[in-house]
Parts: structure tokens; C-alpha cells; sequence
């Protein structure tokens, strides 16, 4: 017999935390991790919307030699590829990274150094990515290299997503008590981490083509052209999903509160969600019609069966702003801004489904405009509604209500003035990704009303950092829950301590913090 001698258990004191810059730089905190992918992503937006008005200027005029044609060329690439690797998507994993623990009611991520570490790679990549402007030589390896750190900060971010909202939610938290945020959050992680490897594996195909001596897509050597299309598009397509899901739940969110009741049809917009996801990996050909290579009837078919739960999401923020108490405060304004850009957005999309209308629109700026409708006016109106609803719960502090308007109005006409223009030049046959056009064209008018709009769009982001630096300093200081919200994080102060929760509220539906501040009417 083998006697084993116990220890006596000793207590470990975590020494202090780093302070400062220091803290920021070594933290595994996922509400400082959130904040830093946020305050990132923006810094990202900033630049891309810089080169978005470069490109306008450029387009202003005719025969326009502002810049030439291939400094243009390098700009819509990277403008491009920072608004969709750089913004949108890393903009919503902060988001997910400050929330997802707190609408469960959880501690933390579940692996907080794999949290740290994702952000780091998302940092890097885009830095790499963007750095090719400061070289003559190699600036398209970057971008390769680039999108791959971010894509595989994407991954692993994916993983510590679906792991936490498996394995952390808080006693009485079944799956359909989480919030639609978390909900919509899980399903694009499912859908980064179906798609990203797909993209990884796509450029180290051309990284092999450019440097190796790999044959993947010339076909010189054997290769096909089409097979880069084919494994972009398997990506791309379910990106836009990656794109805008989170906007989805950051909506179906915020119009509860500011409706004072339910979510109307809670199950149908999680399976609606589902519904978007799986549809979404099988559409991805309808963007090569034009190529004669695809299987037109089953692509459109596909591409007209995804607007059904769209659609569903948009009659059920319907049905809870039906007969609700509503009042229009800036997350709520921007919320509507959200509904009536992204109807546009997916009602252009279901034109574009029809094979007949997308031939004789592709390839122009029609096709430009559509994506706009959806990605700006979807994701970005969505982001502004997102940072007026929880900066109170970042900050303690309230922005102004009064500049937010402003920024509104400035950011709705803008937006219009820039592309819906473009529409139209779409339809009178303006190719998309040139550089100038001639004066004859018939153009130059649009072209002209478009980057103005560009201006005022621009305009309108100086009330927005003006708003933010202005509370940051002496803003309104507000309580836990100025919105009186009904979901968890609201439970816990603003901003929430390093463990999230002193204490938890009992949870018996999907308003949980609703349920305790108005036990009469939760009954």
C-alpha cells in the first residue's frame, strides 16, 4: 500500500495588476480586449473611409488626372479590403468579445489567452495589409499575408465564441434564454469557422502560384482561373452573412428596449438566423453568372430562398414595434436608419438573383451601390446604433443626444446622396473599378451628386468624435441601466467590475433584468 501525504492547501494572492499602457498591452480582460478590437476597427474605418474620399475626388469630374490609374487601383483594393477584414467583421468580435460573457453571465471568455492573442493577430495583419503602401515592391504579398493573420484571428475568436456560450452560461441561462446578440454571435462564429479555412487555403494557393512555382490557377500550367472565384466566393458570400448577423442581433436587441415590450417571435429569429446561415453557403455562384460556368436555375433558386428569414427578421422588429411604447433616442434613430438602408440593400440583392438582370448589371456600379446599401447602410448605421446603446455600459457615461441627431441626419442624406447615384450609373452602364470616364458618357452629372454625398458622409463623422471625446471628458454619468433594458449585462454596474457580476438576478426568460425592475408586468 503507498501512502500519499497530503499538502496542506495555501492561498495564491495574484500580485497587482499591470496599470497603465502596460494593462492595455498585456490584458486578458475580454471587456479591454473588446474595446480594443472597437477603438482598432475604427481607427481602420477612418483610413478606409480617407481612401473612400480620394476615390471620389477622383470620380468627381471627367477625364479627371487627380491621381493616376494605378495609385487608384491600389486604393480600391485596400479601401475594400480594410472595411471587410478590418472594420465591420473585427468591429462586431469586439462587440461579442465586451458582451457575449456578460448577456450569459459569465466570468470571462473561456480561454482569455487565445482572446489576447486573437486580437494581436488581428493588429498585425492589418498593419501588415496596410503597409504595402510603403513599398513600390511586394505590396500584394502583404495583403496576402495580411488577410491570412486576420483570417486566422477570425478563426480562433470563432472557437472561444461557440466554447463560451457552450460551456459558461449562468445557472437558469437555456439556450433560448440567451439574447439574440449572443445567438446571432454563435452562428457566425459556426459560419467563420466553415469559411475562413476555405479563404487560408485559397491564398496559400496564390501565395504558391506568385512564389513557388505552383500551377493552382494558371493555366499555363494546367490550372483554372475559376477555381480562385470558386474558393473566393465560398468565402465571400457567407462573409456578408459574418457581415451583417451581428447587426442583425445588435437590432433585435436594442428595439425591445426602446418598445417597452418582447421581442415578437423570439424562436422564429433564431431559426431564422440558422435558416440565413445555412442558405448562405450555397449561394456563393450567384456572383459568377456571368462566367456561364454555374448552374443558373439551382444558384437563383438559392439566392431568392435566402430573402424568406431576412424577410422574417424584418416582419418580427415590425411586430415589436407594433403598438409599443416607442421613443426615437439615438440607438433607436439609428436603428431605423438600419431597417430602411438595408431594405434597399436586399431588395436590390433580389434583383441581382435574377440571372437576366444580373447580366446586364454586373460588373457595374449598380452592383457597387447594392453592396453599400447592405454593408454601410446595414452594418454601419447598426455600429453607431450599437455604441449609443452600450457606451453607458463601457463608460458610466452617456453621449449627447442632441449631436447624435446631427451626425444622423448628416450620415442618412450622405449615405443616399452617395449611392444611390451609383444605382443609376449602374443602369446607364458605368463600370465599376475605372479610374476616369469621358465627358460624353452621360455620367459626369451622377458622378458629381455622388461624391458630394462622399463629403457630407465624411462631414458627418466629425459630430461623432466630437460627441465622444466630449463625454469621454465630461459626459452625462448614468447608472447601470439607463435604458432600462431587460438583458444581463444591464444587471451589473457600468462599467462592469474585472469579475463581471457581484451578483446575479434570477433568470426566467430572455429579459432577465426586465423581469426583477417590473415584476408585475413580467407576469
Amino acid at each position: 500500500m503507498t501512502l500519499v501525504e497530503e499538502r496542506p492547501l495555501t492561498e495564491v494572492v495574484p500580485g497587482p495588476r499591470p496599470r497603465g499602457l502596460l494593462g492595455w498591452v498585456t490584458t486578458t480582460d475580454h471587456k479591454k480586449i473588446g474595446l480594443l478590437y472597437m477603438i482598432t476597427a475604427f481607427l481602420f474605418f477612418l483610413l478606409g473611409g480617407f481612401l473612400a474620399e480620394l476615390m471620389r475626388t477622383q470620380l468627381a469630374v471627367p477625364n479627371s488626372t487627380f491621381v493616376a490609374r494605378d495609385t487608384y487601383n491600389q486604393w480600391f483594393t485596400l479601401h475594400g479590403s480594410i472595411m471587410l477584414f478590418l472594420f465591420a467583421g473585427p468591429f462586431a468580435f469586439g462587440l461579442a468579445n465586451y458582451l457575449v460573457p456578460l448577456q450569459i453571465g459569465a466570468p470571462d471568455m473561456a480561454f482569455p489567452r487565445l482572446n489576447a492573442l486573437s486580437y494581436w493577430l488581428y493588429l498585425g495583419g492589418g498593419l501588415v495589409m496596410v503597409s504595402g503602401f510603403l513599398t513600390s515592391r511586394g505590396a500584394a504579398n502583404l495583403w496576402i499575408v495580411g488577410v491570412a493573420l486576420t483570417g486566422f484571428s477570425g478563426i480562433f475568436t470563432g472557437v472561444n465564441l461557440v466554447t463560451t456560450v457552450f460551456c459558461l452560461r449562468a445557472p437558469g441561462m437555456i439556450m433560448f434564454r440567451v439574447p439574440i446578440f449572443t445567438w446571432n454571435m454563435l452562428v457566425t462564429s459556426f459560419l467563420v469557422l466553415l469559411t475562413f479555412p476555405v479563404l487560408a487555403s485559397a491564398l496559400a494557393m496564390l501565395y504558391a502560384d506568385r512564389h513557388l512555382g505552383g500551377h493552382f490557377f494558371d493555366p499555363g500550367g494546367g490550372g483554372l482561373p475559376i477555381l480562385w472565384q470558386h474558393l473566393f466566393w465560398f468565402f465571400g458570400h457567407p462573409e456578408v452573412y459574418i457581415l451583417i448577423l451581428p447587426y442583425f442581433g445588435v437590432i433585435t436587441d436594442i428595439i425591445p428596449t426602446f418598445a417597452r415590450k418582447p421581442i415578437f417571435g423570439y424562436k422564429s429569429m433564431v431559426f431564422a438566423t440558422l435558416a440565413i446561415a445555412g442558405l448562405s453557403v450555397g449561394v456563393w455562384a450567384h456572383h459568377m453568372f456571368a462566367t456561364g460556368a454555374v448552374l443558373l436555375p439551382f444558384f437563383s433558386a438559392l439566392s431568392f430562398l435566402i430573402a424568406v428569414p431576412t424577410g422574417i427578421k424584418f416582419f418580427n422588429w415590425i411586430g415589436t414595434m407594433w403598438h409599443g411604447q416607442l421613443t426615437f433616442e439615438a440607438p433607436m434613430l439609428f436603428t431605423v436608419g438600419f431597417m430602411l438602408m438595408f431594405l434597399i440593400g436586399g431588395l436590390t440583392g433580389v434583383m441581382l438573383a435574377s440571372p437576366p438582370v444580373d447580366f446586364h448589371v454586373t460588373d457595374t456600379y449598380f452592383v457597387v451601390s447594392h453592396m453599400h446599401y447592405v454593408l454601410f447602410g446595414g452594418s454601419v448605421f447598426a455600429i453607431f446604433a450599437a455604441i449609443y446603446y452600450w457606451f453607458p455600459k463601457w463608460t458610466g457615461r452617456r453621449l449627447s443626444e442632441s449631436w447624435a441627431r446631427v451626425q444622423f441626419v448628416l450620415m442618412f442624406i450622405g449615405f443616399n446622396l452617395t449611392f444611390f447615384p451609383q444605382s443609376q450609373l449602374g443602369l446607364r452602364g458605368m463600370p465599376r473599378r475605372v479610374a476616369t470616364y469621358g465627358a460624353g458618357e452621360g455620367w459626369s452629372f451622377l458622378n458629381l451628386l455622388s461624391s458630394i454625398g462622399a463629403y457630407v458622409l465624411g462631414v458627418a463623422i466629425l459630430p461623432f468624435l466630437w460627441n465622444v471625446w466630449r463625454t469621454w471628458r465630461s459626459g452625462e454619468r448614468v447608472g447601470p441601466n439607463p435604458w432600462d433594458a431587460g438583458t444581463l449585462e444591464w444587471a451589473t454596474s457600468s462599467p462592469p467590475p474585472e469579475h463581471n457580476f457581484d451578483s446575479l438576478p434570477p433568470i426566467r426568460s430572455e429579459r432577465p433584468v426586465w423581469d426583477v425592475n417590473h415584476p408585475a408586468a413580467s407576469k
